[in-house]
């Protein structure tokens, strides 16, 4: 047993030597109690092109930093318990095989999974899933101007953005440096909060007379002219279109196959371990 237990002595002794061997060979800038800083820890950090001034701030800088930080945790670790200290040793563990098993997972994720979603898809989510997109919010299509208060095409202006057709969207499209901001692309369904903050004035609107399909508002303050055209109003717990909810029904499916394609990989890996002799269990 004594043999042993100086065969034992002499190994730990022997690495202790080694791994002092191997620090000796770095070169050390900095020291707090146990924990030593080497000059190849910080080699990276300084960038190419900083001056000598910057590279000794940046580097005195991460030293003090780095000090701190080390006196904290032997201070943390003089004050704690032995149960508290491996508690945190157990989170720290979990932490780290959690990052290893996320990396590993994201990696397999990135090279195998089917980013290609189609119009077909994206429409049979959406039929299925109807109940699910109801509104909380009202949505609106629209285009508006805001002129200049000494705006002398009014009634023509106004007359184009009614009409809209194709020689009007033209001929405002062509004066379009004249106006103070605009949008003419009615097309795109927005939060009504969004088009609220945008065109301020409108925040005085009795909400229920602005909410109309094809409502023509035209409204004035000390900033100038405002022509607002509401083309399409969908008010709050009516079902979202789909063009409207398509970025977030595409995220739920590539959410759906992420899941599906982590589940595979935790069957597999299992089996293949237990096909391979790596796991196996006792009774």
């Amino acid at each position: 047993m004594k043999y042993y237990k100086l065969l034992l002595l002499l190994f730990i002794i022997a690495t202790s030597c080694q791994k002092l061997k191997n620090n000796s060979k770095k070169q050390t800038i900095a020291r707090v109690n146990d924990a030593y800083l080497y000059k190849e820890d910080i080699k990276n950090l300084v960038p190419k092109n900083a001056s000598e001034q910057d590279s000794t701030n940046i580097v005195n800088s991460y030293i003090k930093t780095w000090a701190t930080r080390q006196l904290f945790i032997d201070k943390a670790k003089l004050n704690l318990t032995e149960e508290e200290l491996k508690e945190f040793e157990d989170l720290v563990e979990s932490y780290q095989s959690t990052l290893y098993i996320n990396a590993y997972k994201n990696a397999v994720i990135k090279k195998s999974i089917n980013m290609e979603i189609t119009e077909q898809d994206l429409q049979s989510y959406y039929d299925q899933n109807l109940k699910n997109f109801n509104l909380n919010q009202e949505i609106v299509k629209l285009r508006y101007l805001h002129l200049p208060p000494d705006y002398e095409n009014i009634v023509a202006t106004q007359q184009q953005l009614n009409r809209f057709k194709e020689e009007d969207v033209e001929e405002l499209e062509s004066k379009k440096l004249e106006f103070l901001t605009y949008s003419l692309n009615d097309s795109v369904w927005v939060e009504l909060e969004q088009v609220v903050h945008k065109i301020p004035i409108l925040k005085k609107q009795d909400k229920a007379k602005l909410l109309k399909k094809g409502k023509y508002i035209q409204l004035s303050d000390s900033t100038g002219v405002y022509m607002v055209k509401m083309k399409e109003v969908l008010r709050r717990g009516e079902v979202a279109p789909l063009e409207y909810i398509k970025p977030t029904i595409r995220q739920i499916i590539l959410n759906k196959r992420k899941l599906e394609l982590i589940k595979k990989i935790e069957k597999d890996i299992t089996r293949d371990a237990v096909e391979n002799k790596q796991f196996e269990v006792y009774d």
